[in-house]
Order: C-alpha cells, then structure tokens, then sequence
C-alpha cells in the first residue's frame, strides 16, 4: 500500500508539474508555422556529433527524433531535417542486428524450420510473425504521411513546440505504464496481439518526440511484460521500420545528388551512430533488469518543459 501511495504521488507530481508546464506557454505558440532555417550541409565534427545523438538516444525512450532536431537547434546549426535523421538511423540498425545477430539468426532458422514443418505453435515463428505485423501499422502511416503531407517535414507538428509537447505527454504515459504495469509475464512466446499492439504504439513514433522505443517499451509495460523483455521485442521491432525508413531516404538523397562532402558527412554520422547506438542498447537491457523507468519520465517531463518555457521566454524560436 506504502508503495502504491509512493507511485501514485509521483504520477501526481508529473501530471501537476505537466500541466504547469503547458499552461505556463501560450498554446498559440503550437500554431505558428515554423521557420525552418536549415543549414546547407552539416560538417564533419557536426555529422560526428549527430551520430552520437543519434546513437545514445535511438534505443533510449527519450526520442532520437527530438534530440537531432532541439540539440542542433539549440547550438546553432539549423535543423538537419527529417531524410538526414532517417539516413543516420542506419548506423542504429546496424548496431541492432549486431548485437542481436543471434538471435535474429535463430528466428529466421527457427522459422523457416516451423514453416517447413508446418509448426505454427513455434517460439520462433511467434516472434517474427509479431514483428512482420508489428511492422505494418507504421508503414502503412508513414507511406500515408509521405504521400498525402510532402510537406511534413516543415509543419508544425516537427516545431519544437510540438515536440516538447509529445515529450510530457509520453511521460506521463510512461508513468502510468510504471505504476499500472504487471510485469509478470517472461515473454517467452509473443502473441499476434502483442506484435499489433506494439506496432500500433510504434506508430506514434512518427511524432518526433515521441520516441520509437518510448512507445513501444510503455506499450510493452501496459501489457504486463517485464521492462528488459519489453525492450528486447521492441528493438527487434524496431529494425524493418528503421530499415525501410533509412533506406527509403538514402535513395532520395542519392538521387538528388550529395556532393562527396556530403557522402563523407554521412558516413562519419553512420559510424558514429552505429558504435554508439551499441552501447546504449547493452547499457538499457543491463539498466532494465534491476531498475525502472522513472529516470526516463523525468528526464521527459524536464526536457519538454524546458523547451516551452525557452520558446516562451524567446530564448529559442519555434522552428
């Protein structure tokens, strides 16, 4: 009882200083159009350094998306824009399938063999087929974004107003998945529904400031999975989505003719993101099994907080 009285006036705590937090910000600021000034190109220790945000916040539930947009902001270089994020996010799948080759190994060997076999019940064969439907939902919406909003990229739902906004949203969602989560299931064998609940949360990813990782971890935790097995589906639900995204923008990019400085550029930010991303993935799994997520709500709560009172008080424009 002690216990839940603690959680229930932590939760209590985000939602107040939540609200405070919005309130305190004229909500007109939500619907100015963002003055997006980007910069023509990101040099070499600006590429390596977005890689290294890139890497340390992809797998962490604080939002990749937010930081490579608010950091570079905040230091005066412009926003790099949703097809550089997208194509830096490929340093980030490569440190996924690195760190779990085998156990992608075993699913796709387990799941030829159970389809062979025609052993549908297999462990194996139960986690790609929620990842294969986990991955569907937010194609189907990105590909909807992409083809009927081309001009996402300069709306107002990437201002950093917006983002700051997902960012204590998702907080306090996370909160509540803290508070309200079982925990108690090993997620030995994932179930279809667990594959499209969890895709359907990634989708929300799309929002920059949500954070893919954030949404499916809480999504994850509301289903009553332990955190550390929460986040294992998640980053394995995370590689075709980050894969077709990067991919799908690199031949953009290459399309539209990168100079050799700009190739050079993004190889130093794929590098950097890839050995990074690393180690922030082994670091989360090691953290999950012996601590929560609180450090991450508040560390959200703070963040987006910030970030409006800057817009507010005119130290940063809504770009």
């Amino acid at each position: 009882m002690a216990l839940l009285k603690r959680q229930m006036l932590k939760l209590l705590m985000v939602g107040v200083a939540a609200c405070a937090a919005v309130i305190a910000i004229p909500i007109k600021v939500l619907g100015v159009q963002p003055n997006t000034a980007v910069e023509d190109g990101m040099n070499l220790w600006q590429s390596f350094c977005l890689g290294i945000i890139q890497g340390l916040t992809e797998f962490l539930p604080i939002s990749s998306t937010a930081h490579l947009k608010v950091v570079p902001v905040v230091l005066g270089w412009g926003d790099p824009g949703v097809a550089y994020t997208a194509v830096i996010q490929l340093g980030s799948l490569a440190a996924v399938l690195w760190y779990f080759w085998k156990d992608l190994a075993q699913i796709v060997t387990g799941t030829a063999k159970a389809i062979a076999n025609s052993d549908y019940d297999s462990r194996e064969f139960g986690t790609a087929l929620g990842i294969f439907l986990g991955t569907i939902p937010i194609v189907f919406f990105g590909l909807l974004i992409k083809i009927f909003y081309p001009g996402y990229d300069k709306s107002p739902l990437r201002s950093l107003a917006a983002i700051a906004v997902y960012s204590i949203v998702m907080a306090c969602l996370l909160g509540l998945a803290e508070i309200f989560g079982k925990r108690k299931r090993k997620f030995n064998e994932p179930t279809v529904k667990d594959g499209i609940l969890m895709g359907l949360a990634q989708t929300l990813a799309l929002f920059p400031g949500v954070s893919r990782s954030g949404s499916t971890l809480t999504a994850g935790l509301f289903l009553g999975l332990e955190r550390a097995k929460a986040a294992r589906f998640s980053f394995l639900l995370s590689i075709p989505a980050i894969a077709i995204s990067g991919l799908v923008e690199l031949k953009d990019a290459l399309e539209a003719g990168l100079e050799n400085a700009g190739i050079l550029n993004l190889i130093v930010a794929v590098v950097s993101s890839a050995v990074f991303s690393y180690f922030a993935i082994a670091w989360l799994l090691r953290f999950l099994q012996t601590q929560d997520t609180w450090i991450f709500v508040w560390y959200r709560l703070i963040f987006g907080a910030a970030i409006l009172a800057a817009i507010g008080f005119g130290v940063l424009s809504n770009v």
